[in-house]
């Protein structure tokens, strides 16, 4: 699928009222064009690059003269051709960005769920684990868009579970890219599967800058900046309140039967349980207050939880090790990992904390 499908796809949205960029507000101290400077709409960076070689740069700087196209509500909308300035990206630039690459993703994985094709082996990635044609396609198509990104002018690099790391003019900011969270759900026609982006300015946990997940069934969207809120399908989070403090009604796991044990107290004091398969929709559950409590006694790689991390912490929520120890400190690669307690409510962690006996 190429720039023309990816800007339809953000038509589409537009019909159906704003995205969640459309309501991430900028940050204090975000790029800002200088006199005479167009923004650029992150999705029109997506587009091939049509200038050919010999194209003077200084044009990319020259204002066009039209106003920005806006939607009903005055949400930017995404237009098509090359970018025109190469300023850094917003917050919301970068969320409108993932946005988009996961439209495209999810339409190329499509086909290939629960299929014998979709199944097939093709190599070990670059986190360890073997991947397989939906991974390998659903990568394909978010490092293309990517690199157009970087034709347009971004400057940045990618972490990716499958083909490493890939420079595109700076380390930082850094992505990570998950293309398939819960892709043994998506090999085996399981529909509970999403991709994962982040994006930080340093290699560790206390450098999140925006989380994205998109669930690549319903299409759902849930994203986060830091200091600048979380939102479900463009509407604030607000969590579900409990009605209970001393319950913990809904637990979601992430375990294997042996690590399950280290939990057996937590598991017990639970009314019901739910184990989803997809560690970024759990945890983005979580922040919803749909999950009073995530808990994963597997030793989880930090890579896969960092999106959702940043989206339960901007609801307010509480997120550690079963220890109750903090995660800031955590490097981001795909070597570290730890166990997780998250919940949007304070004191359902606690409680949490205290059956598991952390601190």
């Amino acid at each position: 699928m190429g720039g023309a499908a990816l800007a339809a796809a953000g038509r589409r949205a537009g019909r159906a009222g704003p995205g969640p960029a459309a309501r991430l507000r900028d940050r204090a101290g975000s790029a800002r064009p200088r006199a005479g400077q167009r923004r650029r709409s992150p999705a029109a960076a997506l587009q091939p690059w049509s200038g050919g070689p010999g194209i003077d740069p200084a044009r990319l700087h020259q204002p066009s003269g039209r106003r920005p196209d806006r939607g009903a509500r005055g949400d930017h909308r995404a237009r098509a051709g090359p970018a025109l300035a190469a300023l850094p990206l917003t917050d919301r630039d970068w969320v409108e960005l993932f946005s988009a690459i996961a439209a495209e993703v999810r339409s190329a994985v499509a086909p290939l769920i629960g299929t014998e094709g979709g199944r097939q082996e093709i190599a070990t990635g670059a986190g360890g684990d073997r991947t397989v044609e939906i991974d390998r396609r659903a990568e394909e198509v978010a490092m293309a868009a990517f690199a157009r990104a970087a034709a347009g002018g971004a400057t940045f690099s990618v972490l990716s579970e499958e083909a490493g790391h890939r420079p595109f003019g700076a380390d930082y900011p850094l992505v990570l890219l998950d293309p398939i969270d819960g892709s043994l759900n998506a090999k085996q026609g399981v529909p509970c599967y999403a991709v994962m982006l982040s994006l930080l300015d340093g290699p560790r946990v206390g450098d999140l800058r925006v989380g994205y997940v998109m669930n690549l069934v319903s299409g759902d969207e849930f994203t986060a900046s830091k200091g600048g809120g979380a939102f479900r399908n463009g509407e604030p989070i607000l969590p579900l309140p409990r009605p209970d403090p001393e319950r913990i009604e809904v637990l979601a796991l992430e375990s294997s039967p042996r690590s399950l044990f280290e939990a057996e107290e937590l598991v017990r004091r639970a009314a019901k349980l739910r184990i989803l398969g997809s560690m970024a929709l759990s945890i983005a559950h979580a922040a919803t207050g749909g999950f009073d409590v995530f808990c994963s006694p597997l030793r989880a790689r930090v890579f896969d939880m960092t999106a959702s991390v940043l989206i339960l912490r901007e609801v307010g929520g509480v997120a550690t090790d079963l220890k109750g120890r903090a995660l800031d400190e955590l490097e981001v690669g795909f070597e570290v990992r730890t166990t997780l307690l998250a919940a949007a409510d304070g004191g359902a962690h606690r409680l949490a904390l205290e059956i598991l006996g952390g601190d």
